[in-house]
């Protein structure tokens, strides 16, 4: 099997899922597949392609997975990279283990990843150490010469799970209805799924990410009345609030789980943006608690967030920046900077590595890693790549050509922002 959890099954389910859709879904299978769960722990592996629990596939290994604990692991992994040469490309998102990043030919945040996959042409397997939706991205970006391998199927995101196809189809029904569909734009991050995307395309709208959220949205705004923003609330927020100027109260926020999204027609059609209930599970934890007990505790200390973090963390923060730029922003700062940092885990650790002549801390005194990134372990990536030496391709990330031909749509929109 393809996991090393010594979990319980329910710990190990919510661990994978994480997501807001298992605990308050009216539609939830949890309970009444729990037995099925019981029988069979590591085959409830989620991979947030819009089909709910009873539908997803279970993941399992063709062959067996390295142990953890192989002390030639390293090598093994160094020897099956060598092996592959210039056929094989690594990505690995900056939120990735230090096990796993060592071997990446490119690091970077989401927009990053995405353009190097569109702009490679030469390298026919992409094994892309980051999450489902991300390798997604780059099968579409790609040629159809050119595979894209995914180490770990279970490797999603609860944010992307968040916001189904046909949560989406019904909202855009509604807005039909109200007569406001024909001038609302879509923008959904690329924390979504490929159906997401594709809808986004089909509709005349763009895929951002945090680095070019604000561009997204004054494109948008430049075509249409309205800004259709999904699925993180947060990021849509603070880039309508804080980049555009607008007021909190031109946002509205929609909720799939209620009737007309729990907003009344009136509302609606008086909004400037329409959110999406969804959010990241990580940058969402951040607080205004844990901002002014930082501060309290080291006077002059900085605090560095990213844009998916509330509204209140954002705008009481010191520089907020995309994955790329808090990077950017620690980097360059001088010798002797105090920064707490909200962001995910793996990389606050790597900044305060790499910035010894620093002080770089995790805002929140509560340990909090993307729990499904950290599914792709250096046991999964040394089992892809060994599996492709010996000439088997094993999870290789496929869309279909009628989802793909307007989710590139999009996304070529997003690469095309000026």
């Amino acid at each position: 099997m393809c996991s090393n959890y010594d979990a319980g099954p329910i710990e190990l389910a919510l661990t994978l899922y994480e997501s807001q859709r298992l605990l308050y879904s009216p539609h939830s299978h949890f309970s009444r597949d729990n037995d099925r769960v019981m029988r069979s722990l590591t085959d409830l592996l989620l991979l947030g392609r819009e089909s709910d629990l009873s539908s997803e596939r279970g993941v399992s290994c063709t062959g067996e997975l390295p142990s953890p604990s192989d002390p030639d692991l390293v090598e093994r992994a160094t020897q099956a990279r060598l092996a592959l040469g210039s056929r094989a490309m690594v990505l690995g998102h900056h939120y990735q283990r230090d096990e796993v990043i060592q071997f990446a030919d490119i690091t970077g945040d989401s927009f990053k990843l995405a353009q190097a996959a569109a702009e490679n042409n030469e390298a026919e397997y992409i094994f892309f150490c980051g999450v489902h939706f991300m390798a997604e991205s780059a099968d579409i970006l790609t040629s159809d010469q050119q595979k894209v391998i995914l180490p770990d199927l279970a490797a999603g995101c609860s944010m992307a799970d968040m916001a189904t196809a046909n949560q989406v189809s019904d909202a855009w029904k509604v807005f039909q209805k109200l007569g406001i569909a024909h001038h609302t734009i879509p923008i959904t991050y690329m924390n979504s799924s490929a159906a997401i995307k594709s809808f986004t395309g089909e509709n005349g709208g763009a895929v951002c990410t945090s680095s070019n959220a604000e561009r997204a949205m004054r494109w948008a705004f430049d075509k249409g009345e309205k800004v259709f923003f999904l699925p993180d609330q947060h990021l849509g927020r603070n880039t309508a609030v804080l980049k555009l100027g607008l007021e909190l109260g031109d946002c509205v926020l929609w909720n799939p789980w209620k009737p007309n999204g729990g907003l009344s027609d009136h509302e609606i059609i008086n909004a400037k943006v329409i959110l999406w209930r969804g959010h990241c599970s990580v940058h969402g934890r951040f607080s205004l608690e844990n901002i002014n007990e930082v501060r309290q505790k080291v006077p002059g200390i900085q605090v560095l967030v990213h844009p998916e973090c509330q509204h209140d963390v954002v705008r009481n923060s010191d520089v907020v920046g995309s994955t790329e730029m808090i990077i950017k922003t620690v980097t360059e700062s001088p010798s002797g900077a105090a920064w707490a940092v909200g962001t995910e885990l793996n990389l606050v650790k790597r900044l305060a590595a790499n910035n010894p002549d620093k002080s770089v801390i995790f805002l929140d005194k509560t340990v909090c890693y993307c729990s499904t990134m950290n599914r792709i372990d250096l046991p999964h990536l040394v089992w892809a790549m060994e599996s492709l030496v010996e000439g088997r391709l094993v999870n290789q990330i496929k869309v279909d050509p009628t989802t793909a031909k307007f989710a590139r749509v999009a996304l070529e929109r997003m690469l095309a922002l000026p």
